[in-house]
C-alpha cells in the first residue's frame, strides 16, 4: 500500500518552506551562519537514498559507505564491502521506498510510529524473515545528516569476522546478458520494461471487455454514456491502473536495486500523467454530459458556469501535476514556493489586472448580464457572444471582426441585452399633409386602431395611436405599440406588415403622406403697383 500511496501523494512529501523578510517580525536580525552542504547529499531521507543508489550504479562502494552508520573502526574497505551486500540484499528480495515517497524534509517524517530521528526507507526479506531499513538523523556542523542504520546493517548476512568481508568486482568481459547499463544489467531492465508492457496491454484489454459489451448490447452506442466513458478514459485508465500493479510486482522481481528504483521512481511519472490525462477526460465527459442537459432546458446560464468550472478545474489539475512531475525529476519545488512567498507582494501587484479579470469573471457568471448567444450592446461594441472565457469575453460583430473584452472591463461596462427582451418597440410617427381636414384625420385615427387592435402580434395593453400635433411640414400623428416576437428578424417582419397596412389606411381615407415643404409669399412693394 506504500507503493499506491506514493503515487496518489507525491505531492504530500514536498516538504513546507517558510521565509522571513529582514526587519519585519523581529527588532534584531542576526547574521545567518554560513551553511555548509554536505558533499554527499545526505540531508534528507529521499537525497541520501538517491545519491546511495547513484554510488552503488557506478560500483563506487567506498562512497557509498558513507551513507552508512559504522564504527570509525571498520576499515574503508571493509566499509564498502558492507555498502556491497546491502545492495545484494536488496537485489536478492529488498526494497527501497519509491522516490515519491521518501521524506524530503531533513526532518523526516514525524508522525509516524518511529522515534523523530528515525525513518523507514525500506525493507529487507532475508531467510530469517522481514527487517525494516532504518535511516537515522544525526545533528553535524553542516545541519542534520541521515545514514542506514547499524541494526539494519546488524541484520545483513555477514562473515564472523567483518575483516573478511571484501568487495566483489564485476567481470571484466560480461556476457550479453551480464551486460551492464546504468549500474544494472541488461537482463534486469529488460524484465521489468517487459512486466510493465505486459501489465499495460493485459489492463487494456481487461478495460475493452465492457467497452465492447456496452456497444454491442446498445441500440445507440454513441449515446450511450457508459460506452462512451469507457472509449474515451479506457487508455488512461488502462495507463494509471498498470502503474500501480507495476510498483507492487517489482518488488517480487530478483533484478537489480538500481534498475527497479530507476523504473518505479520514473512510473511515478507515467503514473501522474496518466492521472491527469484520466481526470482531464473525466471532467469533459461530465461537463459535456451537463452542458447537453443545460442546453435541452434551455438553461443558458448555467452553461457557462459549467465551462467555467471545467477550465478552472483543468488549469488547477495541470499546477498540481506540473509540481508533482518536477518533485519526481528532483527538482526543488520548495524553493519556488518560498520565492512565491518572499516575492508575494510583487507577485501581486504584477497580477493585479489578472485577479480583476478573474473576479470580473465571476461576477459575469454568477451575474448573467448576457450568455453566450445573446445579441448585445457593451459600450459602443454591439455583436453576438461568441464565449465568456475566464480572462475576456469575444463578441462577434455585424461586420464579421471579433471583438474581444477583458472581463474586469466587460463587468464594469454598461451592458445591453437585446436577446433577452421580451417584446419590440413600434414607434413610427407619420405626417399627414396640411390639406386633410379634421374629419380626414379623425378617420385614418380610427382606421389605424382597428387595424392595431385586429393584429394578433400587437400586445394591446399599451398600444395607441394619437394626433400629436402640428409639424412644420405636416400633421403628425403618432404610433406607439409593442410587437410579440421571438426574434429581432420576426419583429421585422411583423413592423413591415403594419407598415404597408398603415399606407393602405391613409391613401384609403384621401390623405397623404406629407414631406417637408416649404411656402414662400412674395409680397409685392408699392412702387412695383400698377398706376
Amino acid at each position: 500500500m506504500a507503493t499506491i500511496t506514493a503515487l496518489l501523494c507525491a505531492v504530500g512529501n514536498i516538504s513546507p518552506a517558510s521565509a522571513q523578510i529582514p526587519g519585519l517580525g523581529s527588532e534584531e536580525t542576526e547574521k545567518p551562519s554560513e551553511i555548509v552542504e554536505d558533499p554527499y547529499n545526505r540531508e534528507t531521507p529521499r537525497s541520501m537514498t538517491t545519491a546511495y543508489i547513484g554510488a552503488v550504479a557506478s560500483d563506487d562502494f567506498k562512497r557509498a559507505a558513507q551513507y552508512l552508520t559504522l564504527d570509525e573502526e571498520v576499515e574503508p574497505d571493509q566499509a564498502a564491502a558492507l555498502a556491497q551486500r546491502l545492495q545484494k540484499a536488496l537485489d536478492d528480495g529488498g526494497s527501497l521506498l519509491p522516490f515519491a515517497a521518501l521524506s524530503n524534509d531533513p526532518k523526516g517524517i514525524l508522525d509516524d510510529s518511529l522515534d523523530p530521528e528515525q525513518e523507514q526507507i525500506g525493507t529487507l526479506t532475508l531467510a530469517s524473515g522481514e527487517f525494516p531499513i532504518i535511516a537515522v538523523r544525526t545533528d553535524a556542523d553542516s545541519g542534520p545528516l541521515w545514514r542506514i542504520s547499524a541494526e539494519t546493517l546488524d541484520a545483513l548476512p555477514l562473515p564472523e569476522d567483518i575483516a573478511d568481508a571484501q568487495v566483489i568486482a564485476p567481470p571484466t568481459e560480461p556476457d550479453f546478458v551480464e551486460q551492464r547499463i546504468a549500474g544494472a544489467p541488461l537482463i534486469d531492465w529488460a524484465k521489468l520494461l517487459l512486466l510493465a508492457g505486459f501489465l499495460f496491454l493485459s489492463v487494456r484489454l481487461v478495460l475493452l471487455v465492457p467497452t465492447f459489451a456496452a456497444k454491442f448490447f446498445s441500440r445507440d452506442p454513441e449515446n450511450n454514456q457508459f460506452y462512451r466513458f469507457m472509449q474515451a478514459a479506457g487508455a488512461p485508465l488502462a495507463m494509471y491502473v498498470a502503474v500501480i500493479f507495476f510498483f507492487q510486482l517489482a518488488e517480487t522481481l530478483d533484478v537489480s536495486i538500481v534498475a527497479r528504483q530507476a523504473l518505479t521512481r520514473y512510473a511515478g511519472i507515467v503514473g501522474w500523467i496518466a492521472f491527469v490525462w484520466f481526470l482531464w477526460r473525466l471532467i469533459s465527459f461530465i461537463s459535456g454530459f451537463w452542458t447537453a442537459r443545460m442546453d435541452y432546458r434551455g438553461r443558458a446560464r448555467a452553461k457557462s458556469l459549467i465551462v467555467f468550472v471545467r477550465r478552472t478545474l483543468k488549469i488547477l489539475l495541470l499546477l498540481v501535476a506540473g509540481i508533482a512531475v518536477l518533485d519526481t525529476l528532483g527538482l526543488d519545488v520548495t524553493t519556488g514556493i518560498a520565492a512565491l512567498g518572499i516575492g508575494g507582494i510583487a507577485i501581486a501587484l504584477g497580477a493585479q489586472k489578472t485577479v480583476e479579470n478573474l473576479v470580473g469573471s465571476i461576477s459575469v457568471i454568477l451575474d448573467q448580464p448576457i450568455r453566450v448567444g445573446d445579441f448585445c450592446k457593451v459600450g459602443d461594441v454591439s455583436g453576438t457572444v461568441l464565449d465568456i472565457g475566464m480572462r475576456s469575453t469575444r463578441i462577434r460583430t455585424n461586420d464579421r471582426t471579433i471583438v474581444t473584452i477583458p472581463n474586469g472591463d466587460f463587468s464594469s461596462r454598461q451592458i445591453e441585452n437585446y436577446t433577452v427582451r421580451d417584446s419590440f418597440l413600434f414607434d413610427p410617427v407619420i405626417g399627414l399633409t396640411y390639406d386633410a381636414d379634421a374629419a380626414m384625420v379623425q378617420n385614418v385615427l380610427t382606421a389605424i386602431r382597428k387595424l392595431l387592435a385586429d393584429d394578433p402580434d400587437l400586445i394591446d395593453d399599451d398600444a395607441r395611436v394619437r394626433f400629436a400635433g402640428f409639424g412644420n411640414s405636416s400633421l403628425d400623428i403618432e404610433i406607439f405599440a409593442h410587437v410579440r416576437a421571438d426574434s429581432y428578424p420576426h419583429s421585422l417582419e411583423i413592423q413591415e406588415r403594419l407598415m404597408l397596412g398603415i399606407m393602405g389606411v391613409v391613401t384609403g381615407n384621401g390623405a397623404d403622406f406629407a414631406f417637408p415643404t416649404r411656402t414662400v409669399h412674395i409680397v409685392p412693394n408699392e412702387t412695383d403697383k400698377p398706376a
